[in-house]
C-alpha cells in the first residue's frame, strides 16, 4: 500500500497527491480528520476519511487527552519537526493587505492578529492539531497608538536623549509582542497555556549583538541562528522542549538566495515560503533531558 497516493480537501481546495506515508502523517497530526473528504485511486468518489475502511483505524495512536492549562496533546511522545503549508496567492493578497493596514496606520492593531492567526493556522505541530492565534486587537492597540504618540512628541521636542529612549522603547514593544504571540496560541480551540520567559535584557543583548555582527559581513547568520535557539529554549508550558537545529551556514546561503531572487520582485512569495518551510523543518519538539524534565 506504500505506493498508493491520496488527495484530500482543505479550505475548499484539493490537496495532493500525497504518498501513503505522508498521508498517514497528516492523519496522525490532525491535518486530515474523520470528517475530511479524501479520495484515492479505486474509490468511487470523495468520502469522509472516517467512512473509508482502514483509514482512521490504521492512522490513529492513543486518543488525545487534556492536560493542565487546557492544552491538548497526544498520549504518545508527540515529538517531531514543525512544518507549514500555504498557497502563494493566499499569502500574497494577505501580505499586501497587512502592509496596507500599516500604511493607513489606524487598522494596524486589527490587521496584526488577523494576519498572525492565518499564519498560525497553516502551521503543523506534532500533537497540536488545528492551531490558532487568539490574540485580541485591543491588547495591541494601547501599545501601538501609544508608541505613535510618543514618536510624534519626541520628534517635535528634538531632544537627543529622548530619541535614544525611544529606541529602547521600540525594543520593549518587540519583546512584548513575542510574549503576546506565544501566550495566545491555541489548539482545537483550547489555549495551550504557553509563555515566553526570555528577559527583555537578554533580548536587547541578542539584538545588539546582531547589529554588531553585521560588521563581520557573514557573522550575523550565526548570531541569528543562536538567537532563534535562545527564543525556542524560553518557550515554557509544554511537556516537550522546542529545539532549533539550523546553523549559521544554513542561514547564510539561503538568505543569499532569497536576496538574489527578491531582486526580481515576482519570486518573493515563493522564496519566502521556501525559507519558512526550511526554518520550521529545523524546529522540533523533543523530549526534555532527564535533568530538565518536569
Amino acid at each position: 500500500m506504500t505506493d498508493r497516493f491520496w488527495f484530500f480537501a482543505a479550505d475548499g481546495k484539493q490537496q495532493g497527491p500525497y504518498p501513503e506515508p505522508q498521508f498517514r502523517d497528516f492523519l496522525a497530526r490532525g491535518v486530515v480528520r474523520a470528517d475530511t473528504l479524501v479520495w484515492s485511486e479505486g474509490m468511487a468518489g470523495w468520502q469522509k476519511a472516517g467512512d473509508v475502511p482502514g483509514v482512521m483505524s490504521g492512522a490513529s495512536g492513543p486518543p488525545v487527552i487534556p492536560i493542565s492549562g487546557g492544552a491538548v496533546m497526544s498520549a504518545g511522545r508527540g515529538g517531531g519537526a514543525l512544518s507549514i503549508d500555504f498557497g502563494i496567492w493566499d499569502f500574497t493578497w494577505r501580505s499586501l493587505l497587512f502592509v496596507l493596514g500599516f500604511l493607513v496606520v489606524i487598522p494596524a492593531p486589527w490587521v496584526i492578529p488577523w494576519y498572525v492567526n492565518w499564519f498560525v493556522s497553516r502551521l503543523h505541530v506534532p500533537g497540536r492539531p488545528n492551531l490558532s492565534f487568539d490574540g485580541q486587537p485591543l491588547t495591541i492597540a494601547p501599545w501601538y497608538f501609544g508608541a505613535i504618540v510618543l514618536t510624534i512628541a519626541v520628534g517635535l521636542a528634538g531632544v537627543q536623549w529622548l530619541d535614544n529612549l525611544m529606541s529602547i522603547a521600540q525594543f520593549v514593544l518587540y519583546w512584548l509582542f513575542l510574549r503576546y504571540l506565544v501566550a495566545n496560541l491555541a489548539s482545537n480551540g483550547q489555549p495551550l497555556g504557553l509563555s515566553f520567559s526570555g528577559s527583555f535584557w537578554a533580548y536587547l543583548g541578542w539584538t545588539l549583538l546582531g547589529v554588531i555582527s553585521i560588521l563581520t559581513i557573514i557573522g550575523w547568520a550565526w548570531v541569528y541562528a543562536a538567537q532563534i535557539r535562545w527564543f525556542c529554549r524560553n518557550i515554557q508550558g509544554t511537556r516537550h522542549q522546542v529545539v532549533f537545529k539550523g546553523t549559521g551556514l544554513d542561514y547564510l546561503w539561503r538568505v543569499i538566495v532569497v536576496a538574489i531572487a527578491s531582486g526580481f520582485i515576482i519570486p518573493i512569495p515563493w522564496v519566502f515560503r521556501w525559507m519558512m518551510r526550511w526554518q520550521l523543518s529545523q524546529t522540533e519538539l523533543a523530549a526534555h533531558s532527564p535533568s530538565t524534565a518536569a
